[in-house]
């Protein structure tokens, strides 16, 4: 077995950086950037507390035409249905306006859910490490530094085996053609390579976000499972619609990791995120 890729990502105290910056977006993305930021100031307003920037265009990795421009709104307030809806409709106009972008995901959350106890290990740690700040006041400030141990794994991905009933159920009433199924490969592909690495990330002592990187670094520790957890990583940047891959998912590769997740670091509390 070969060994995993040099541990990187901590500062010099053990914790993990913050990735991302605004200095890094690349030139094709930064109008789609600009106006993103000028609507979420228009959609929302005083209620609007601080706005982010996630994935590959703040680290600088996007690729035109390929990568999804991905975005945290925290308001000051729970959101409700019509702020929803104000996200979801600048998502599809940005979408349409920037070919250099393949859609739009946001995530809407309240302030106080953010900085919530319960959200300490997961949302708080996403937006304080992950995300990058793009307007209003940076919430990170309130959260504690990350350090990529059992705990902070167990919290980020230790509900898969309370997910996969509710995979089954969205694979089962998408549509039975390619097209529907590209999304579920997608986002099920990248979910189930995340996890994999955040299974051995305290052993491993480091942080990426890179889903190759990842695949790599698990399956150092995974041999028997390195080459599907390769294609799904191949998957969550080119997904292709084939229902064998989403069966795989949900009857092999998901439940191994599930089980094997809870053998090492114990399951998430709450309930699971669809």
């Amino acid at each position: 077995m070969s060994g995993p890729p040099v541990p990187h990502g901590l500062d010099a105290e053990g914790f993990i950086a913050r990735e991302g910056s605004l200095a890094r977006v690349q030139d094709a993305f930064r109008p789609v950037v600009a106006a993103a930021r000028a609507g979420l100031t228009e959609a929302f307003g005083a209620r609007l507390h601080s706005g982010y920037l996630y994935g590959s265009v703040p680290r600088g990795t996007a690729r035109v035409g390929r990568s999804d421009l991905d975005l945290l709104v925290a308001l000051r307030s729970e959101p409700a249905e019509a702020d929803r809806t104000a996200v979801a409709d600048l998502g599809t106009a940005l979408d349409r306006r920037f070919p250099q972008i393949d859609g739009v995901g946001t995530l809407l959350y309240s302030r106080a859910r953010l900085l919530s106890e319960a959200e300490r290990y997961d949302l708080g740690w996403f937006l304080a490490c992950l995300c990058t700040p793009l307007l209003g006041d940076d919430i990170a400030g309130g959260l504690p530094r990350y350090r990529p141990g059992s705990l902070l794994a167990r919290e980020t991905n230790g509900d898969l085996a309370r997910l996969l009933p509710r995979w089954r159920e969205r694979i089962a009433g998408a549509a039975d053609t390619e097209q529907a199924r590209r999304p579920l490969v997608r986002f099920m592909s990248r979910h189930l390579v995340r996890t994999g690495f955040t299974l051995v990330m305290p052993r491993w002592n480091g942080w990426t976000s890179e889903l190759d990187e990842m695949a790599e670094v698990f399956g150092a520790y995974h041999p028997r499972r390195a080459a599907q957890m390769r294609v799904a990583a191949r998957y969550g940047r080119e997904p292709v619609g084939d229902a064998a891959i989403l069966r795989g998912y949900v009857d092999d590769l998901g439940p191994w990791l599930a089980a094997e997740y809870a053998r090492v670091h114990g399951e998430k509390s709450g309930s699971p995120a669809s």
